[in-house]
């Protein structure tokens, strides 16, 4: 999806967002939700005011930033490139990659693989910076 595709189905949704050079910037106040979006374009930072809800994606690109307040839901996500952060408020739900049968739910503050002591989004964040999360 280009980055005019993507402004386009903000604008159809009446997001408010800015375009800051290769860069979208999502800064609407409330709740950002797409259910079937299946892919968004590098470079989008949401700036958010509310948890962002991206139920169908599938792989997130480089430079795909989360500074909203509340939580990260990607339930289909299958890969997350290096270069994207979760630097939201809440939580993050992350279904397909680390959902287990002990109880998890995908959430990350309750993923079996934390590290007592280091925040749950830290960790993640460290793990992409690796490239744990690439396919």
């Amino acid at each position: 999806m280009t980055r005019e595709e993507f402004a386009e189905k903000l604008r159809f949704n009446y997001y408010s967002y800015r375009m800051e050079g290769n860069k979208v910037v999502v800064t609407d106040s409330n709740t950002i939700m797409f259910t079937t979006l299946d892919s968004i374009p590098s470079d989008v930072e949401f700036n958010s005011g509310g948890p962002v809800y991206l139920y169908s994606i599938k792989d997130l690109p480089y430079g795909v930033i989360f500074n909203n307040r509340g939580d990260v839901i990607l339930d289909s996500l299958k890969s997350i490139s290096r270069g994207v952060e979760f630097n939201n408020e809440g939580d993050v739900r992350l279904n397909s990659l680390i959902y287990t049968s002990e109880g998890s739910n995908g959430w990350n503050y309750n993923w079996e693989g934390n590290i007592k002591g280091v925040d749950s989004k830290r960790l993640i964040n460290a793990m992409i910076k690796q490239g744990l999360f690439e396919r």
